[in-house]
């Protein structure tokens, strides 16, 4: 990484992105290896990881998209489509030949067909515990990357632009909450299904994608509000406590009052408390972006290496659990006991790291020979992809 680059990272937004990802391997920790809470409520926290991703993507590329509108010149559709899909596609190609390479080892209880993984469709009707299962987030914010940027030049395009897109933002969100409401109704209430909630809440496109809205907002303040902006980072310290407390309120009303055996899925919190938790997170972004936060201040040893492979990391993790399954069980390796824990995790960081070196790493640099980014439109970055992503 050059010096350039590395003027550009922002260790607050390092932070998340790294928090993110251990999010995620403690989650599908428990969903591939343990079955059980190995890491307490952590665990069970675990799938809100991919919520965070959403919302620092939605920043980071709503940043790219509208940066250059701020300054008045042209906004490069083509240049920008082409660097996402040099960015996202090479590491999900190369993990999901190893899906179809392996199925006797890595198949779910389910495949798509091949032309919806190249489609990034295979979100759609998705349940759990299918093949390549968590590349729905990855789905999500491939056809996020694909309608925003037309969304933000058709609204630029109108009279009161500005007005226009803040109310676009405000009636996404609120078309996601609706959606929510409609399948939580529509789909049996309290007694929705495990599978009917995976179908029309988790992994759908129209019930998530209103999450990454407040990483947009952020980046609409940003640089058609910049006044209004920089007054809000310099409470930052304000905004990490108060972020820490939302999120610390959404967290508890998750694990107490979503779902549970006695009533099951709760309306309130399936139509509202997505938009909560994302919020939340956008509040520690916030934090995260202003100078005067602890959160921007303070650098976490490891962190800036976990968000540089978090992408990798979120997509090979749970390909390399499974494998490493059969040799551990073989060598009786107790993998519910803190070396078994290492040895798995540290197989997942691994092999994520390995992904990142040998194929995201030259593809990023074939990116910048043919793709380069434009004067002034860099971001400042934990260096984003999609649960960038994310997750679960």
């Amino acid at each position: 990484m050059n010096q350039q680059q590395a003027a550009r990272r922002i260790d607050g937004l390092d932070t998340l992105r790294a928090c993110a990802i251990v999010l995620v391997l403690m989650s599908h920790y428990s969903v591939v290896v343990s079955h059980k809470a190995t890491f307490g409520f952590l665990t069970d926290m675990g799938w809100m990881g991919v919520d965070l991703f959403f919302v620092l993507s939605g920043y980071l590329i709503g940043n790219q998209i509208l940066s250059p509108l701020a300054r008045c010149a042209s906004f490069p559709l083509q240049t920008f489509l082409a660097r996402r899909l040099l960015r996202t596609v090479p590491n999900y190609v190369v993990v999901l030949a190893l899906y179809l390479l392996l199925p006797a080892q890595l198949a779910g209880s389910h495949t798509a067909p091949l032309w919806r993984f190249l489609t990034f469709t295979q979100n759609i009707g998705l349940r759990f515990g299918e093949t390549f299962s968590h590349s729905w987030s990855l789905c999500v914010e491939e056809q996020f990357y694909m309608v925003l940027p037309l969304a933000v030049l058709l609204l630029a395009s109108r009279r009161k632009a500005l007005w226009w897109g803040w109310l676009a933002i405000a009636a996404a969100i609120a078309g996601g909450m609706v959606v929510r409401g409609w399948a939580w109704k529509a789909h049996g209430g309290d007694a929705m299904a495990a599978n009917d909630f995976a179908v029309h809440v988790y992994y759908s496109s129209f019930a998530r994608f209103d999450e990454l809205l407040p990483g947009v907002a952020i980046a609409l303040l940003k640089n058609f509000h910049r006044a209004r902006f920089d007054a809000i980072l310099r409470r930052g310290n304000a905004l990490l406590l108060g972020g820490l407390a939302a999120l610390a309120t959404t967290v508890y009303l998750f694990l107490h009052y979503f779902q549970n055996d006695d009533y099951g899925f709760t309306f309130p919190l399936m139509t509202f408390g997505y938009p909560m938790l994302a919020a939340s997170f956008a509040v520690l972004t916030l934090a995260a972006l202003s100078p005067n936060s602890l959160l921007h201040r303070v650098r976490i040893p490891g962190a800036e290496q976990l968000a540089l492979w978090s992408y990798a990391i979120y997509l090979a993790h749970k390909p390399v659990f499974k494998l490493v399954l059969e040799p551990l069980a073989r060598w009786q390796v107790d993998t519910n006991a803190p070396v078994g824990i290492a040895l798995v995790m540290g197989a997942g960081l691994l092999g994520g790291w390995l992904l990142y070196r040998l194929v995201e790493t030259p593809f990023m640099r074939l990116r910048a020979r043919c793709f380069p980014m434009r004067e002034g439109a860099a971001v400042a970055s934990g260096r984003g992809g999609p649960a960038g992503r994310k997750v679960a």
